[in-house]
């Protein structure tokens, strides 16, 4: 009752309400108590979202803008902590003549530009007293400098800047947006006192509460719907690192919350349940949903044992993911049939 009380004291701003993680966030601290803020930059498109928004008398919606110098500073007031969650989810760039200042002037400056306006609100409210940024394993690589595989994945095997230029692999725009902005955000963190975590998020699965398909989903589902580009990104992730890490959307959910009120979290957090080499993650998808089409990815064969991708770091400040990797899988396309992304005849 004590802890109850104390978090209907808590007040926790969530940017980018609408998406697949900051959703299900801010379904989630409303059923623990807190009250929340949510940011969005179009709040009237939200509706479908207040049935599984339980404890609405302690949501407050905020119109806000990454690119609007300003726009988070009411949804930052009287917060304790802010979770920044939005970003784009941006995989391609047009054909254009001079691609590089393309995605730095249209993708990349306007990410680092995004965060940072987030950031300055929360210096500016005097009140939230750490960020917890959402981050991506776009931002890791398990390859040593000589193109092997590193035993294991943690939190300081960062890849490189000009790696990811120099092989453009799919989704690299992505990956490029995320590494340069995380990096901005730490540096004007540690210039300004602020408490920043960051959370690296590995391929999210299970239900969810957004109108459309979250991107993550259909690059987890894409053997199974032979979708070319989203397949082509689930074989870039696995050149990189070697297999595909899973977490549930609860646990990774669960896990902002607890890096959040955690008084000796700091730096960054991988979050994975566990890492399936592309044969043995195929295989799931097939037994849980049989169908004729599943797509062989180019890189399933693996001629060596790859890196474990660690979450040994939250593991040992006493976190618990609460689904295993069977668990993602079913609950992932029992929702996507539901919904009707895959084809209700091909289920078993």
């Amino acid at each position: 009752m004590e802890e109850r009380r104390e978090r209907k004291g808590k007040t926790y701003c969530v940017t980018g309400g609408t998406g697949y993680i900051g959703s299900w966030l801010v379904k989630s601290l409303l059923e623990r108590g807190y009250t929340v803020h949510a940011t969005l930059r179009s709040p009237e498109k939200a509706s479908h979202l207040f049935k599984s928004w339980q404890g609405g008398d302690r949501l407050r919606l905020f119109r806000a803008d990454l690119l609007e110098d300003g726009s988070f500073d009411e949804a930052v007031i009287g917060c304790d902590g802010v979770f920044h969650v939005a970003a784009s989810m941006e995989f391609g760039v047009p054909a254009v003549e001079d691609l590089e200042s393309y995605v730095k002037t249209e993708v990349i400056n306007p990410a680092i530009r995004g965060t940072l306006n987030v950031l300055k609100a929360c210096l500016r409210s005097n009140t939230a007293r750490r960020i917890v940024f959402t981050s991506s394993i776009s931002t890791l690589t398990a390859k040593n400098s000589s193109g092997g595989w590193i035993p294991i994945v943690d939190e300081a095997c960062q890849t490189h800047v000009h790696h990811v230029l120099k092989t453009k692999a799919s989704g690299w725009v992505y990956a490029l947006a995320k590494l340069l902005t995380e990096e901005a955000a730490f540096q004007y963190a540690e210039e300004n006192g602020i408490d920043l975590i960051s959370v690296i998020t590995t391929t999210v699965g299970g239900p969810f509460l957004t109108p459309t398909v979250p991107s993550s989903i259909q690059v987890l589902l894409s053997p199974i719907t032979g979708d070319p580009k989203m397949l082509s990104i689930m074989d870039s992730v696995n050149s990189r690192m070697g297999s595909i890490a899973l977490v549930h959307i609860e646990d990774i959910c669960n896990a902002h919350m607890f890096l959040m009120e955690h008084p000796k979290a700091e730096g960054r957090y991988i979050c994975c349940i566990r890492s399936c080499v592309m044969s043995e993650l195929v295989g799931l998808l097939r037994k849980e949903y049989p169908c004729s089409t599943a797509q062989r990815s180019s890189s399933m064969e693996q001629d060596s044992i790859p890196a474990e991708i660690s979450s040994k770091k939250i593991r040992d400040m006493g976190f618990e993911f609460k689904y295993g990797i069977q668990d993602i899988i079913h609950q992932t396309i029992r929702k996507c049939v539901d919904c009707g992304f895959l084809p209700l005849t091909r289920n078993k």
